[in-house]
């Protein structure tokens, strides 16, 4: 984790970052320390299946939403935040339940350990509660008090209004003129982001200007020291007991939580592996005694030692170690504590709707509030600039500037990109390039909606445009994103592999667009969407051009495509492998030709076009003299998978000359190539066997003395040697090869 993103994490771990709701935030913002922490480890794990990807990019897409919230929460109105502090509060239990969710799915995909660190984080998300801070909540119930007023009563309202407003600064610690200043600037920046479906939103931050305009002088009065004291004694005490109370989970895991805490767990109650009460203890063979679920986790990963003494087991046998139960069952009964069986998997929580977890929804709570004046044409007004001018990365700009599209060094957003002229589009998008090339944890934040859409958007009109400097600094965004996020991957739709396809035939961004192909096409999952694009033609054509970089990544891409035998079909064999070969006399792209042909021959037709292309077999029979050692083993093995099918292929490779070739390479080759090269070896043998069995026995029957005769020469039984390899006699033929090799 870089070192932006460890600073990001400290100011959120500090209550003081956040303007409201300090304990809840702070709970959640662990939680996402935590997840984050781990998050690489559990990329590194690879859990590919569908619903692995599936679990990462819900793991992903409830990070981004916690640290949306979070940022909220450290950038929004004190006022506002209190009056939609029940909406905070399912937002954060939102959050933590997506990560659960995730982490659940996730949880038995990665291995043991990490499974471990995972289950002990799920643990804590299941015992999360989210509760408002008592002087968040009273400030709250007042101002909506306030917004629910009877407008007819204009005599008290005044009055209502001061007392409120007073209350609610008091208990907010809005006791400044640079506090006020600060909450105005706060209201014009949430008025600058509504849209027009926020009218009832609108309303009630134009009332909360209002009020700071009309009163805020007498806020600044008498009760000024008062609230400061009583702020700081509350946040005092909110940050000594969070430690205690972010562990604390409903009112039915309350008293229990609290056993726990009073009781020490002795060591030998807690399983090595999980660290934590046994349920259900078993030992192993070295005598050590694990919880069962985790130590039958460990095996079926293919370990053979004891996770504890390292010792080797030769069984893995798990007897169950009544004794130990029964101790950990009468000390449970003690201290009435209730151990739950960690085998049993959580149901699966019901899907969340994301429309209702975005900040926007935020609004929807305020409908039946009535705000008590009609400020519909309410000016804002000029802020009072006597404690500085709000920065630029602060403020909506117009067309002409840039519009900042993050909220802190981590996220980017491209949502409202076309809010922006042209050319700053352009800028945006050439700086988030930059960001995403040098900081790995950026893709993190990135999801469908706030990115790719957006990123094809900006794609679909450069290429309309013909504006070729924004096609190419597009799409290396889209190959900076496609090489680094994982877990955003099964966001591409097939609309960007079609725009993909229309790059290759402009000039504009080819090397970026094959590049990206590259990436996406050793995901098997997406081949199929590039040959249905269109793409598979351009990419042939590109072995023609004299780009040798061109013709570098085109290969590639093949490589990754022949691997998928329902593809090799939509791949001419006599009109692709003649562009091909000579690409087998560079070391660079040797290796990744070989394994397209390796592929090809799985046809008859490919097999044809391999020995009748005019220097294919030459040059692969080459490779097994001259070749590296992964060279070596994919040319061995087309050889091989040649002379398996017919023995005519076998008299076309023997006339290469490749027995000597093949006799180094099943001694000093990789262990694969050599299994090929003795295989193949074996194939040859009995090839040329056969056929001197047939010219012997044409002999005998011309002769008939030829078996009496005493004086005559009997067929040798004995076998000659090759650098150390036994084969029958071999035929003149194949000695001069070998000679003429030797030489």
């Amino acid at each position: 984790m870089g070192n932006d993103e460890s600073e990001i994490v400290e100011i959120w771990s500090s209550p003081s970052s956040f303007k409201v709701h300090h304990r809840m935030c702070t709970q959640l913002s662990k939680f996402v320390e935590r997840i984050a922490k781990v998050f690489p480890e559990i990329e590194a794990a690879r859990p590919r299946c569908s619903s692995g990807v599936q679990a990462l990019c819900l793991l992903n897409n409830a990070i981004g939403k916690a640290k949306s919230l979070l940022q909220y929460c450290s950038e929004s109105s004190k006022l506002y935040l209190a009056i939609t502090g029940g909406v905070i509060v399912s937002r954060c239990r939102r959050s933590t339940n997506m990560m659960e969710q995730s982490l659940s799915q996730i949880e038995s995909m990665v291995p043991v350990m990490l499974a471990v660190e995972i289950s002990q984080i799920i643990d804590d998300l299941r015992e999360a509660t989210f509760i408002l801070d008592s002087s968040d909540e009273e400030a709250g119930k007042v101002l909506r008090e306030l917004l629910q007023e009877d407008v007819s009563a204009t005599d008290s309202l005044e009055f209502s209004e001061i007392k409120a407003l007073q209350l609610a600064a008091s208990r907010l610690c809005i006791t400044s003129p640079k506090a006020i200043l600060i909450e105005k600037r706060s209201i014009k920046k949430l008025l600058d982001k509504v849209g027009d479906s926020g009218q009832s939103k609108i309303k009630v931050l134009k009332y909360l200007f209002y009020l700071l305009k009309k009163y805020g002088n007498s806020v600044l009065g008498e009760q000024k020291d008062n609230a400061c004291a009583q702020e700081e004694g509350s946040y005092t005490v909110c940050s000594q007991s969070f430690e205690v109370d972010s562990r604390v989970g409903d009112r039915k895991f309350g008293a229990q939580t609290n056993n726990l805490s009073r009781a020490i767990i002795p060591q030998v109650f807690k399983c090595p592996l999980s660290l934590r009460l046994m349920y259900d203890p078993v030992v192993i063979e070295s005598g050590q005694t694990f919880e069962r679920m985790w130590i039958q986790k460990w095996f079926e990963e293919g370990n053979h030692t004891c996770p504890k003494t390292k010792m080797k087991l030769v069984r893995q046998s798990l007897t169950p170690n009544t004794a130990m139960k029964d101790l950990i069952s009468k000390w449970c009964m003690k201290y009435g504590i209730t151990i739950s069986d960690p085998s049993l998997q959580k149901a699966a929580l019901p899907s969340l709707d994301s429309s209702s977890t975005s900040i926007s929804s935020l609004c929807s709570s305020l409908n039946d509030l009535h705000v008590p004046l009609d400020i519909s044409n309410m000016s804002l007004g000029s802020l009072d600039a006597s404690y500085g001018s709000d920065t630029s990365s602060n403020k909506i700009a117009d067309g002409s500037n840039r519009m900042p599209l993050w909220t802190n060094v981590h996220d980017i957003d491209l949502s409202r990109l076309t809010e922006l002229n042209w050319d700053c589009q352009c800028k945006v998008i050439e700086d988030y390039e930059t960001r995403l090339e040098h900081d790995n944890q950026v893709s993190h934040s990135l999801s469908s909606m706030n990115f790719v859409e957006p990123l094809i958007r900006f794609l679909r009109d450069a290429r309309d445009l013909h504006d070729s400097r924004a096609q190419r600094i597009g799409c290396r965004l889209l190959l900076a994103f496609v090489s680094k996020n994982r877990s955003g991957i099964p966001y591409l739709n097939e609309d960007l592999f079609s725009l993909l396809a229309s790059f290759l035939h402009s000039a504009a961004a080819t090397e970026e667009t094959l590049a990206i192909l590259v990436a996406l096409s050793s995901y098997a999952y997406f081949i199929s969407k590039i040959v249905a694009s269109g793409a598979l033609a351009s990419i042939l054509n590109m072995l023609d051009s004299q780009n040798g970089k061109f013709q570098e990544l085109a290969i590639k891409i093949l490589h990754n495509l022949s691997s998928d035998v329902d593809i090799q079909s939509h791949i001419a064999p006599s009109e692709f492998l003649p562009k091909l070969v000579p690409f087998l006399k560079d070391a660079t792209l040797a290796v990744s030709c070989l394994v397209i042909l390796k592929n090809m021959c799985n046809t008859e037709h490919a097999r044809v076009c391999v020995v009748e292309t005019s220097g294919c077999l030459p040059s692969v029979a080459e490779l097994l003299e001259i070749g590296s050692e992964e060279d070596q083993e994919h040319a061995v093995a087309i050889l091989l998978c040649l002379c398996s099918q017919r023995d005519q292929y076998c008299k076309l490779v023997m006339n290469e000359g490749v027995i000597p070739s093949l006799v180094n390479i099943s001694v000093n080759g990789n262990d694969k190539a050599k299994v090929s090269a003795v295989e193949l070896l074996r194939l040859l043998r009995d090839v040329t066997y056969s056929v001197e069995q047939q010219c012997f026995g044409s002999e005998i029957h011309t002769s008939k003395d030829a078996s009496s005769d005493p004086r005559k020469e009997k067929p040798s039984s004995k076998t000659s040697r090759i650098f150390g390899w036994k084969f029958p006699k071999l035929s003149k033929k194949i000695s001069s090869l070998v000679i003429r090799k030797k030489e």
